[in-house]
C-alpha cells in the first residue's frame, strides 16, 4: 500500500470539482495544500456537508495523503457512510503501515449497521494479518450475519488471541447451536483467562438441560482466574441450571467477593429453598453489595416457613447501608407475597 504521492496533488478530484460548487469545491481546493493540519481540517468539513458527493475524495485522502493523521482522519469520517466501495476502503485501511489509522479504520468498521456489508468483511478475512482478522471479526459481530458462523468456528484455533476472542463474540451474537461445544471447550481449555471468560458468558444461549454447556461452566467454577469464575456463576444462573445449586453454595466462600456476589443472584434465579440458609448467611458479610445481593436472593428463594431465614432478614432490617435495608424490604415483601 503506497502513500508516496505529494500532498500538492488535488488527490484526482476530477469531476468532483464539476459536481460540487460553492463552499464544497473551496474545501476540496484545500485537500491539496502542503499543510497536513489544513489537509484534516478540510476534510472533516467536508464531511460536515453531509453530501454523499464527498465521499470521493474522503476516501482519496484515506488511500493516498501522505499523513497518518489526515489518513486516520478519513477512515473516521467515513463510518458516516456505509457503502461498498466505503466498506472495501475501510478494510483496505486496516493493512495501512500506520497503527493510527489502522485502529481508525477498525473503529470505523466495527460501527457498520447493515448486515449486507457482511459479504465484503467475509471476503477480507481471507487476509492473513490478525489485526485484520481480529478486527473484521469484531465488525461482523453485532451484524449477525449466518455466513460467518463457519470462520468463526475455524477463529477459536487461531494462534493470536485477538482473534480468538472476536471468534467467541461473533458466535456469541450468532447463537447457533453448532457453536456451543467449541465454546464450551474454549471455556474450559484456552490459554487465555479472557477468552475463557468471553466463551464462559457466550454460553449463556444454551437451553438450560444442555449437559456439555452445563459440564463446562461448573468445571469454569473452579477456574483459577476469578474473572472466570464470576462469569459461571452469572451464566449458570442465566440459564437457571438447577444441577448447580451445590456448587454455587460451596462458590459462597470464594476468596473473592465479586464472585460471591454473582453466586448469590444465581441462587436465587435458580430459586432452590434448600440454599436459603447459606445465602442467608452472607447477610452479615463486611461488603455491602454482598449483604444486599444476599437479601435479594432470598427474596427469590425464602418461605415464611424457614423462621431462620426470616430472623437474619429481619435483622439485616437495620443495616446501617440504606441500599441493604431496600433490598431486605423487598425480600420480605416477595416472600410475603408467596405465603
Amino acid at each position: 500500500m503506497s502513500h508516496a504521492t505529494d500532498p500538492t496533488d488535488p488527490i484526482h478530484l476530477g469531476d468532483t470539482l464539476n459536481t460540487i460548487a460553492g463552499e464544497a469545491a473551496a474545501l476540496l481546493s484545500r485537500l491539496a495544500d502542503n499543510d497536513a493540519v489544513v489537509r484534516r481540517i478540510a476534510l472533516i468539513e467536508l464531511a460536515d456537508l453531509e453530501d454523499a458527493c464527498v465521499i470521493a475524495p474522503i476516501v482519496a485522502a484515506l488511500q493516498r495523503d501522505t499523513s497518518p493523521e489526515v489518513r486516520a482522519e478519513a477512515a473516521r469520517l467515513l463510518a458516516s457512510w456505509e457503502r461498498d466501495d466505503v466498506v472495501n476502503a475501510l478494510c483496505n485501511a486496516l493493512l495501512d503501515r500506520d497503527t493510527q489509522v489502522r485502529a481508525s479504520a477498525a473503529q470505523s468498521l466495527s460501527e457498520l449497521k447493515q448486515a449486507s456489508s457482511g459479504a465484503i468483511l467475509l471476503d477480507w478475512l481471507k487476509e492473513p494479518d490478525p489485526f485484520v482478522r481480529s478486527a473484521l471479526l469484531r465488525a461482523l459481530r453485532e451484524l449477525r450475519v449466518t455466513d460467518a458462523l463457519a470462520p468463526a468456528l475455524q477463529a477459536l484455533a487461531d494462534a493470536d488471541a485477538n482473534v480468538r476472542a472476536e471468534a467467541v463474540g461473533v458466535l456469541g451474537w450468532l447463537k447457533n447451536s453448532i457453536a456451543l461445544s467449541p465454546l464450551a471447550s474454549v471455556a474450559t481449555g484456552d490459554a487465555d483467562a479472557s477468552i475463557r471468560r468471553a466463551a464462559t458468558g457466550a454460553l449463556g444461549f444454551a437451553p438450560p438441560a444442555h449437559a456439555e454447556t452445563t459440564a463446562a461452566l461448573l468445571t469454569a467454577l473452579q477456574d483459577d482466574a476469578w474473572q472466570v469464575r464470576e462469569e459461571a456463576a452469572t451464566t449458570l444462573g442465566k440459564l437457571r441450571v438447577a444441577e448447580s445449586r451445590d456448587a454455587l453454595i460451596e462458590t459462597l466462600d470464594d476468596a473473592y467477593w465479586q464472585v460471591r456476589l454473582r453466586a448469590l443472584r444465581a441462587l436465587g434465579q435458580i430459586g432452590d429453598a434448600a440454599s436459603a440458609t447459606h445465602v442467608a448467611a452472607l447477610l452479615s458479610h463486611p461488603i455491602s453489595n454482598v449483604r444486599k445481593e444476599a437479601a435479594l436472593a432470598l427474596g427469590e428463594i425464602g418461605e415464611m416457613s424457614d423462621a431462620q431465614m426470616l430472623t437474619a432478614l429481619e435483622a439485616a432490617g437495620t443495616d446501617a447501608d440504606p441500599e441493604v435495608r431496600k433490598a431486605v424490604r423487598i425480600a420480605l415483601t416477595q416472600i410475603a407475597g408467596r405465603r
